[in-house]
């Protein structure tokens, strides 16, 4: 298992994608919770059978895949509805990223999880917290543009995810100037917190496992370092 695992959320349509795809250029092992929850309720999935149950037959398409416009309305904006589903879908994703993290066995890896702050079962499974951090107005400019939605829907899918504020007051490191798809510009800024205990320190194990973790954070930080130092002419 890896010494070390950092935590990269951010609010929806923020950027995370493309930290994460910097990362992996880095040769950072990184595992995104989209694609995870994606792979769990794909046909044949324990998963997707159970909300076919819950929910009814109209959540699927004719082809016997999800219906993702269709329960994206239907549950923001309906916490109730939105609790049922992540009842579902939530401990099966836990499950296949506890899997993942555990089998790697470079220095550190990455977990990309969008509601990381607001789930306590996802943030059991990191050591620290990376917050990808845009305003607000250009969260929902591109959001709307992603996914094709009205601005009301996009302020539902928004408000179902901790406020900016919560997300900023968890973080340990926070990349804090707007992403683009091309070039990539970013600026990471190390927090100098009290560091987070590690699963290693919270396990009672030896000072050398404590120290070989310290070392982990050190090479994560320099690969933070590495991607502030990603420069373009046209970075704003």
């Amino acid at each position: 298992m890896s010494r070390l695992t950092l935590g990269l959320t951010g609010g929806i349509a923020s950027g995370k994608t493309l930290v994460a795809d910097t990362f992996i250029g880095l040769g950072v092992p990184v595992l995104d919770a989209d694609q995870v929850a994606r792979d769990v309720v794909a046909p044949g999935e324990p998963a997707l059978a159970q909300i076919a149950e819950v929910f009814g037959a109209d959540a699927l398409l004719p082809d016997g895949t999800l219906d993702r416009r269709r329960m994206r309305e239907r549950v923001f904006g309906n916490p109730a509805e939105l609790r049922r589903l992540e009842a579902i879908t939530h401990p099966a994703i836990r499950q296949r990223m506890r899997q993942w993290r555990d089998a790697q066995t470079a220095p550190y890896c990455i977990l990309s999880v969008a509601i990381l702050v607001e789930s306590p079962g996802m943030r059991e499974l990191v050591d620290r917290i990376l917050v990808v951090d845009v305003p607000q107005s250009l969260q929902m400019e591109r959001l709307q543009r992603r996914d094709q939605v009205d601005q009301a829907l996009a302020l539902k899918m928004m408000a179902a995810q901790a406020t900016r504020e919560q997300r900023l007051a968890a973080a340990d490191e926070v990349s804090n100037r707007p992403w683009r798809p091309s070039p990539v510009c970013t600026s990471v800024t190390w927090r100098r917190r009290r560091p987070r205990r590690t699963r290693t320190a919270n396990r009672n194990r030896t000072a050398t496992t404590c120290r070989v973790a310290r070392h982990s954070r050190l090479r994560c930080l320099m690969h933070c370092v590495t991607i502030r130092a990603l420069s373009f002419s046209n970075c704003q």
